[in-house]
């Protein structure tokens, strides 16, 4: 998998440069290597997109990036949020400023997303959380922001049963998880992992009790003020944190 990088567009303090460097670094367990980012929501703006006010899809990176540079904002930090149809649209729920755009998906069917429990990583009142999908849908939360994707990692500190210690499948693979201090970790690993050696080190490793498997292959990442920003493959939800635009 090969990931592009091109030079920011838009100027940026070194200050601000420096604050979203300390939220991510890399981490190497087992012989494989992470990329982990963490931030708090509340006190950090994160939010998950799939269109803009006109209804298009942006399908990466850039055209957010742009879109939220028109807003007086910056996109700080951002990654593929869940799994999609061939026309971008998210295959299980979606919810963007308290509106439900797509319904959560519970039935059965085949690949990853259906590989349950699934589940829903969601915003509220900056506070984040993962849930299982039918946990999150009996308790009723109405979320600010939500996205569905699967198979869950780590479930209420447990590992997805499913998962096979000695698996052949070996994959390029990126999740997110809550730890114990409410702060919300990214995970993308660097190099290609089993499901359920990337749910240990959810749990193990950054205290993740909830966890959520986002994608494989089209894993992707963005750090516009570190000098990467990948567009090997087109995105449907994107979660995303955000800042102010310095004058």
């Amino acid at each position: 998998m090969w990931f592009f990088v091109i030079l920011s567009a838009f100027a940026v303090s070194p200050k601000r440069v420096e604050a979203a460097e300390d939220n991510c670094r890399d981490q190497t367990e087992n012989g494989v290597a992470y990329r982990i980012c963490r931030f708090d929501p509340a006190t950090r703006t994160i939010r998950i997109f799939n269109r803009n006010s006109d209804g298009d899809v942006y399908g990466g990176f850039d055209a957010l990036r742009s879109q939220l540079w028109q807003q007086r904002l910056i996109l700080t930090f951002a990654v593929n949020g869940g799994m999609y149809h061939s026309d971008l649209s998210p295959v299980g729920l979606f919810v963007d400023y308290g509106v439900t755009r797509k319904p959560a998906e519970t039935a059965d069917g085949w690949g990853n997303f259906y590989l349950k429990p699934n589940g829903v990583f969601f915003l509220k009142g900056g506070q984040a959380g993962v849930l299982e999908t039918t946990q999150f849908e009996a308790r009723k939360i109405d979320a600010d922001f939500a996205t569905q994707s699967g198979p869950m990692l780590v479930i209420d500190g447990v590992l997805n049963p499913k998962f096979l210690p000695a698996s052949d499948s070996l994959k390029i693979r990126n999740g997110v998880g809550i730890d114990a201090s409410g702060q919300v970790v990214f995970v993308l690993s660097k190099d290609p992992v089993r499901f359920y050696d990337m749910a240990a080190f959810f749990r193990d490793r950054l205290g993740a009790a909830n966890a959520l498997y986002l994608d494989g292959t089209i894993s992707s990442l963005a750090e516009p003020m570190a000098g990467r920003i990948d567009r090997a493959y087109p995105l449907g939800p994107i979660i995303a944190v955000v800042d102010p635009r310095p004058n």
